[in-house]
């Protein structure tokens, strides 16, 4: 099960990483980790990211720290309010095969490209 977990969350570290248009050395460096590393992070290969790398990534990445440990497979509160709406289920990372998150990604990605995002 931890590995499915692991895909999960290397999936999503590759995605924010490929829409925002970052190299891995890029989102690396500032996270104070290798390029090699995060390369294995997003490939599923690290069972138990630490706490303080998730944070940086989370940082660097502009994504929700506790949404990334809850990815990596750490217990954490449910602090945030449940979220409704057809948009919101729409775009659950938990509802969304690799191949729709990499559609959204790349979507995303040309949208913004436009100038219109």
């Amino acid at each position: 099960m931890a590995e499915n977990k692991g895909n999960v969350l290397g999936e999503t570290l590759k995605a924010a990483r490929e829409l925002q248009d970052k190299s891995l050395k890029a989102v690396a460096e500032p996270a104070e980790i290798s390029a090699a590393y995060l390369l294995k992070l997003e490939k599923g290969e690290v069972a138990s990211p630490s706490p303080h790398v998730l944070h940086r990534i989370a940082e660097q990445l502009g994504l929700d720290y506790m949404d990334l440990m809850r990815l990596a497979g750490y217990v954490v509160p449910d602090s945030k309010p449940q979220q409704a709406g057809a948009l919101a289920q729409a775009l659950s990372s938990q509802n969304l095969t690799d191949d729709e998150a990499r559609a959204v990604a790349a979507y995303l990605k040309m949208y913004r490209s436009t100038g219109r995002g």
